[in-house]
């Protein structure tokens, strides 16, 4: 049994869900498909459960992200409303205004995994039913039912035993070969929604490939394959075949955008193989991520994190940064769900940073401010070079004002960046 997960920018369009089909016809053994939400609908519903949360106005936001997604509709299925999708698109839509129809709760976490979860509902409604337009017959499945997790919002934690039972009663391949299902949400033993972080439909493919004990994992993307930098912002960009988990785990944790940082250890832990590979030129090889004992010579691999907060902060007492400082730090961290992306500490400061959120963005600093002084710059950016040499070291930042953080270890070259 296989794995296949089609990102957001693979199915944006209608094009792109015709493109799943012609890859999936392609495959003769047995599949789950995981689908994220089209194109830019996570960040939409972001956008549409923030201004629910705050009482602001929401319908132009809701009203975008339906028409987006019927014009999609109508070019896959045509016009005729007595279609079986049309009824199943309009039962989500009613699910979703008698959500947005009633006050939010106080937990604005409880309230974004509620709302954006229905974009990859959104995605996995039109491609189930597309395929078995096209005679491509396959269950759906609501992960939300089996991929079990506990109520941390926004960055929920899987209930292994649990979802393990789940999937192999649910996932048998006994009266069908394709599975269609979403990626990034899941849910609670009382049914409430969750998900597992941004960006998290690879980790769902991983999830399912542990869990089911998959052949390998097959992560289709707008690129050819892993490149050694985003080849829509640098020139004479290289695909790179072969990577081991560990390199893997390290450029996912730096912010590469193609592996989410938690995709590797289920597969490493059963040694699954996966594979990255082009959603436009199916054919080609692409990048295989394995176990690899040799070492292996890896290019410069260079990853830019925009719109990022850097944060100063010194206790008002000027005492040194300690234990318990930081202690107290991390665990604010923790409170508003905020992942280190960099750190650097010194006698008597701490400067660390992290992707900005506006919707919590002022509570944060509040709550910091009753013990630190905090100084803060907000849309910096965060450039990373792996295995790095002086020269890329130069022509990286030629053209960039002096770094705010500089940080160099053996084989990592980190700088905060002020955007121009």
């Amino acid at each position: 049994m296989n794995i296949f997960k089609f990102g957001g920018a693979s199915v944006r369009n209608a094009e792109g869900v015709k493109q799943v089909l012609n890859i999936v016809t392609k495959h003769k053994e047995d599949l789950i498909i995981v689908v994220s939400a089209m194109d830019k609908t996570t960040n939409a519903l972001e956008k549409l459960s923030y201004k629910f949360y705050k009482g602001e106005n929401y319908s132009e936001d809701f009203n975008s992200i339906t028409n987006f997604h019927f014009d999609i509709i109508k070019e896959l299925f045509g016009h005729n409303k007595e279609q079986n999708i049309y009824k199943l698109f309009n039962s989500l839509l009613e699910d979703l205004k008698e959500i947005l129809q009633n006050e939010p709760s106080l937990c604005y976490d409880y309230e974004y995994d509620r709302i954006v979860s229905f974009g990859e509902l959104f995605s996995t409604t039109i491609i189930s039913e597309y395929l078995k337009n096209k005679d491509k017959n396959n269950k759906f499945i609501d992960i939300r039912k089996c991929l079990i997790t506990d109520e941390n919002y926004r960055n929920a934690n899987v209930n292994w035993k649990l979802s393990k039972k789940l999937c192999q009663q649910i996932f048998t391949f006994d009266a069908y070969n394709i599975y269609v299902t979403q990626g990034f949400i899941a849910g609670t033993p009382t049914n409430q929604n969750t998900t597992l972080g941004r960006e998290g439909s690879d980790y769902t493919a991983a999830l399912l490939a542990n869990l089911l004990d998959a052949k390998d994992v097959t992560i289709w993307k707008d690129v050819p394959g892993i490149m050694n930098a985003d080849p829509r912002m640098y020139k004479a960009t290289i695909t790179i075949p072969f990577m081991s988990y560990k390199e893997a785990i390290e450029l996912a944790n730096c912010g590469a955008k193609i592996i989410h940082p938690k995709t590797i250890k289920p597969l490493e832990n059963k040694q699954i193989t996966l594979y990255v590979k082009s959603f436009l030129e199916p054919e080609d090889t692409g990048s295989v991520i394995k176990n690899i004992s040799e070492k292996i010579n890896l290019p410069p691999v260079y990853i830019t994190k925009f719109n990022q907060l850097l944060l100063s902060l010194t206790p008002r007492d000027f005492s040194f940064i300690a234990e318990e400082e930081l202690s107290h730090i991390f665990n604010t961290l923790a409170k508003f769900k905020l992942n280190l992306n960099l750190m650097q500490i010194s006698a008597i400061s701490f400067s660390f940073c992290i992707d900005n959120n506006n919707a919590i963005l002022n509570d944060f600093i509040q709550e910091l401010k009753k013990d630190f002084e905090v100084l803060y710059n907000t849309n910096v950016k965060l450039l990373t070079i792996r295995h790095y040499n002086d020269s890329i070291i130069h022509e990286l930042l030629k053209n960039e004002n002096r770094p705010l953080v500089e940080q160099r270890s053996r084989l990592t070259a980190r700088f905060v960046l002020s955007n121009k």
